[in-house]
């Protein structure tokens, strides 16, 4: 039994040491609302949405205020629109539709994203997902809370090159688009491989196929706690270490587990799963970058800064699943640069490179987070980001992602102010050298021999 007097001895994580419960999010399942008519289907999904979340918002604040733990958002994920809309969508302007509705719910709930607004097209694509895909520039730019992803890959699947190809020229065009913002539709896309289809946290979350109709998936972040610990710890061998960092991701859970079977009860959903992921904000001292440099690195991107990233991560999940048997979703640390000012020094200190971050993610929880790259970089390029990451999480059977903003008119050097949790990004160099003919080959790159496991 969890009990509040668990909570209490975490008085100090919350006061001082910024731990809240990052989301609770409540995964829907639109399958129901699939229909002939767009207009049909766009009423059908407004209607469910607003019903069964329509008392997300207060919960959430009525729970944070009762047990004193912040609980910074309130957020909604949906079943893969392409897969919605594949009844009645015949072009672009038909799902862009659907993504005003899905606009038009969030506000109407008060919530701070929505996400689903998705394809998975990690063997092919259908032409459903092919539209919803070639509409996501001009969805992001007509809306201001939905999130979309596109799965390019899997370890049992491989990677569709066809979908990576298109998706680094989506990225260019919702660059393009929304250029009169700092190009912020791109913090809202998300390409991945592997992606988990019970993610509480935004861009990358839909609410998967093999859900029920409706569920509470709750998203808890502690770097802040873990980074105040390791205070104390210092010069201390691994051993004790790591036993340090999986007591204290144990609590951060348990904190989690209460908070999302309390909304359960209240809301009267499902209680899914728990995500401990140690996700970093701008705020100062809530900082994965400050974690790696109290383990003993002068900045993120120094020699053993995998290792110690490794470290951080296992210890975390090994924590987490001790705390409940329901931990899910991403769960791990997060470097996304611009959300993390330690990262943002490390950039600035000539410390930590796009290379450097790109072996960073073979063992962390998601890929190349938040950067902000030259507008002028060319799609293939983007491409070729894509494809490494998938690549990476195709063969390593791991969650990865590229999130990555080409800020028009910006180049290396220059900073870019995306605001609120966002924060704000240095302009990181991008390999000059072409993979234009890699590319532009097509097809899909087959799984690997592991992934024959029946």
């Amino acid at each position: 039994m969890i009990n509040l007097s668990e909570v209490l001895e975490t008085n100090k994580m919350v006061s001082e040491q910024t731990l809240d419960v990052r989301t609770i999010t409540i995964g829907i399942s639109l399958l129901d609302c699939a229909d002939a008519s767009v207009k049909t289907t766009c009423d059908n999904i407004y209607a469910k949405l607003v019903r069964i979340a329509k008392n997300l918002v207060k919960t959430g604040d009525d729970i944070g205020r009762e047990f004193g733990i912040p609980v910074v958002n309130k957020r909604i994920s949906v079943t893969p629109v392409a897969i919605v809309g594949s009844a009645c969508c015949r072009k672009t302007s038909d799902f862009v539709k659907i993504a005003k509705t899905l606009d038009r719910a969030a506000k109407k709930l008060g919530v701070n994203f929505i996400g689903g607004y998705s394809s998975i097209v990690s063997k092919g694509m259908t032409p459903a997902d092919e539209l919803l895909i070639r509409s996501i520039p001009e969805a992001l730019a007509a809306t201001e809370r939905i999130c979309a992803s596109v799965n390019v890959g899997s370890t049992k699947t491989g990677i569709d090159m066809d979908a990576v190809k298109l998706m680094g020229e989506i990225v260019k065009e919702t660059a393009a688009r929304t250029k009169d913002r700092d190009s912020l539709g791109c913090a809202k896309l998300v390409v991945l491989c592997n992606a988990p289809d019970d993610n509480p946290f935004m861009a990358g979350a839909f609410h998967g196929v093999s859900e029920g109709d409706a569920v509470i998936n709750v998203g808890v972040s502690g770097p802040g706690v873990v980074n105040a610990v390791l205070k104390h710890e210092r010069g201390v061998p691994f051993g004790e270490l790591c036993e340090t960092i999986k007591k204290t991701a144990f609590k951060v859970t348990r904190v989690g587990q209460l908070v999302a079977q309390e909304a359960s009860k209240r809301l009267g959903i499902p209680f899914g799963i728990i995500d401990l992921s140690l996700a970093p904000t701008p705020a100062i001292g809530d900082s994965v970058a400050d974690i790696l440099r109290e383990i003993g690195l002068e900045h993120p991107g120094a020699p053993g800064t995998t290792a110690a990233l490794a470290l951080l991560n296992d210890n975390v999940k090994k924590g987490g699943v001790m705390a409940s048997s329901y931990v899910g979703g991403l769960s791990g640390a997060f470097i996304p640069v611009s959300e993390d000012q330690g990262m943002i020094d490390a950039v600035n200190a000539g410390a930590l490179s796009i290379e450097k971050l790109e072996a960073m993610t073979c063992v962390c929880s998601v890929g190349l987070d938040m950067i902000a790259i030259p507008g002028d970089t060319p799609a293939s390029s983007i491409s070729g980001m894509i494809a490494d990451e998938a690549a990476i999480g195709m063969v390593n059977q791991k969650t990865t992602a590229v999130r990555v903003i080409p800020v028009a008119g910006k180049k290396v050097g220059d900073t870019v102010e995306f605001g609120g949790l966002l924060g704000h990004a240095p302009v990181m160099r991008v390999s000059p050298f072409s993979c234009e003919g890699m590319i532009s080959r097509g097809g899909r790159i087959p799984a690997p021999i592991h992934s024959f496991k029946n």
